[in-house]
């Protein structure tokens, strides 16, 4: 009974569920999770998952795409700052995260970071498109092999 009372205590929380919206492919396929949105003033901050091609390694290790928090406000200018990138291994491994030192920069129309600040300033106007990491990864990769 006591192994049981331990078994239970070392469980992993569940991952909370995502909110994937598909922002477009390029050489990455972009996805903003609308779950991980927080308000800050005239914007706030969410995260952004890069879906990687298949068979795609770093050092030998093959991943999935990576994690990235950024900073955005959905004023006129729509300024963005990508705060930081995280490698997530294939089967979900995720870190460590490096921060990211650019300077923000206006998110200009036709790029990724102006179809996140859309998303991100307008998140009721999307549909879902994945709710896992794992089906976000799948349709990123037809995407990605579908030329977007």
């Amino acid at each position: 009974m006591i192994l049981t009372l331990l078994s239970l205590l070392t469980v992993p929380e569940p991952e909370a569920p995502h909110r994937f919206v598909f922002l477009g492919a390029g050489r990455f396929a972009q996805y903003a999770d609308l779950a991980s949105l927080e308000p800050e003033g005239d914007g706030g901050r969410i995260r952004v998952f890069q879906v990687v091609e298949p068979d795609f390694r770093a050092g030998g290790t093959p991943y999935w795409g990576g994690w990235s928090w950024w900073r955005f406000d959905c004023g006129p200018k729509g300024h963005v700052d990508r705060l930081d990138f995280a490698g997530v291994r294939e089967g979900g491994e995720e870190g460590p995260s490096t921060p990211d030192d650019a300077p923000s920069y206006e998110a200009v129309q036709g790029g990724d970071a102006f179809e996140m600040v859309v998303a991100a300033c307008n998140p009721e106007d999307y549909d879902t498109d994945a709710t896992t990491l794992e089906e976000a990864v799948r349709q990123g990769r037809a995407n990605l092999d579908a030329g977007g």
